[in-house]
């Protein structure tokens, strides 16, 4: 894989998961994999990793369920590859996501944060994730040029990222959006955000199963794993 070109571009990194039903009345196995894919956060090829429970599913298409996710960053995608090759990596994937989850989905993208906040969010940190399954490329161009002209003249986050998918994990969701929020509140109260979001979409016209989007708050770590 290529570096990225700027020094201020970071690859975003989200995996969504769906624990079996059977499993997830287990909290000692869920909360071994929390806990273990938390613990990757310390890896060199990481900048920033977190994994916790989905808060809520604002929409998803029917044919797909998740109950947890991963938020993760790195500085090039050298570092996401040698972060998904690594033995630790695949030992978690292997002994604590495999035997419990029977869905898992991947998007990556790259992004300039240049101007933003830093790039570890904060604990505590509100989180909206939006996919979309856009096939032609001329309209996924389209789409993100239009959020980034709307970009400039929204307000009330931390941080918004997008781009397009260059994950093959992604069950054909090509487009990504997130915007962090300093906190829960202020994800609630973030109509102006749902409204632009909204206008995108209709204008688009993607469908319901074409569109997932999911809240999620930073998790605050215990002392092995802290991004303090």
């Amino acid at each position: 894989m290529e570096s990225p070109s700027s020094e201020t571009e970071i690859i975003e990194h989200v995996v969504l998961f769906n624990i079996k039903d059977e499993d997830f009345q287990d909290p000692s196995k869920v909360n071994a994999m929390v806990n273990g894919l938390n613990a990757l956060n310390s890896l060199n090829s990481v900048t920033y990793l977190t994994a916790g429970p989905i808060l809520r599913t604002r929409s998803l298409p029917s044919s797909l369920k998740f109950t947890h996710m991963l938020h993760a960053r790195y500085s090039t995608r050298a570092n996401l590859s040698e972060y998904s090759l690594c033995d630790e990596h695949v030992s978690v994937v292997e002994s604590l996501v495999k035997p419990i989850c029977d869905d898992v989905m991947a998007v990556d993208w790259a992004v300039d944060l240049l101007g933003q906040s830093p790039s570890v969010p904060r604990p505590g940190s509100g989180m909206r994730f939006t996919f979309l399954k856009i096939e032609d490329v001329e309209e996924r161009e389209k789409i993100l040029e239009g959020m980034k002209k709307k970009e400039e003249s929204l307000g009330g986050f931390e941080q918004i990222s997008f781009g397009e998918n260059i994950s093959d994990r992604g069950k054909g969701f090509s487009v990504a959006f997130l915007v962090v929020f300093h906190d829960l509140n202020e994800l609630d109260a973030c109509e102006e955000y749902e409204d632009q979001m909204r206008k995108l979409i209709d204008k688009f016209k993607v469908s319901d199963d074409h569109l997932i989007a999911v809240d999620y708050v930073v998790p605050r770590l215990s002392p092995a794993t802290s991004l303090d």
